[in-house]
């Protein structure tokens, strides 16, 4: 099935697999609503969307606040009439050891990885119920499926997305549909908001070891989104070959 012309909104969409989730839809045909908080990074992929012949808009967003995630969907439908598939893509990873007491960054953790990811499920749900259809698709992590140390907070937030991921499904009915992508090691800045010195060599030594682009993620998005409107993809799980 073709993707052309469905409205999608992506958060966390100025790097990563944001963006290149949002490139690889826009090459495929569908309008983009982009969504993060460094407007000049946002401008610029909307200037190399649109230079390659896609559709595009923009809105600066902080995904710790409800009403950015609402004024995301507000832009949707203003610019392009209507909203089919929300990409909760935003997210950090200042991972630590426990013993570490980065009690401020587990707080930053809760607050962006799961407090937007609801709010962002929050916004387009009424919409996707007005038009008796949609898809949410909620970006979480393999670090939720194996259990490491320094992840303890962060895979506790993507694994409190997962359980609400699964549970929207559940309630969903027949006419929205809604899929979990964790992504494994991705070579994204990921390791830039790792403050804990010790932490941030282990972790960006496996990144360069062993980590695969997050365009691998973007296809696995494309993947779920193309399925006919009666298949529901509702989880899949992306990581390097040679990751454990």
């Amino acid at each position: 099935m073709s993707i052309e012309g469905k409205v999608v909104a992506i958060t966390g969409a100025s790097s990563g697999i944001g963006c290149a989730t949002a490139k690889l839809l826009a090459e495929r045909g569908a309008r983009i609503v982009l969504g993060a908080r460094r407007e000049s990074k946002l401008q610029a992929l909307e200037e190399e969307i649109t230079s390659a012949g896609g559709m595009a808009a923009v809105r600066t967003i902080d995904v710790r606040r409800r009403g950015d995630l609402e004024a995301l969907v507000a832009t949707a439908i203003e610019r392009f009439g209507r909203l089919d598939v929300i990409v909760n893509c935003a997210g950090i990873g200042p991972i630590s050891r426990f013993d570490a007491l980065r009690v401020e960054e587990w707080d930053a953790m809760i607050d962006v990885n799961l407090r937007g990811t609801l709010y962002g499920i929050a916004a387009a749900l009424p919409v996707f119920q007005r038009q008796s259809g949609g898809h949410v698709v909620n970006v979480i992590s393999t670090a939720g499926l194996k259990m490491t140390p320094t992840m303890g907070v962060y895979a506790a937030t993507k694994n409190a997305v997962r359980t609400a991921t699964e549970v929207l499904r559940q309630e969903a009915g027949p006419n929205l549909r809604v899929t979990e992508v964790s992504p494994g090691m991705i070579a994204t800045d990921f390791i830039e908001g790792i403050a804990d010195a010790p932490t941030k060599q282990l972790i960006a030594g496996q990144v360069s070891e062993i980590s695969i682009s997050p365009e691998a993620i973007a296809r696995g998005i494309l993947f779920a989104l193309e399925q006919p409107s009666d298949v529901d993809v509702g989880s899949i799980v992306i990581r390097p070959t040679a990751q454990g």
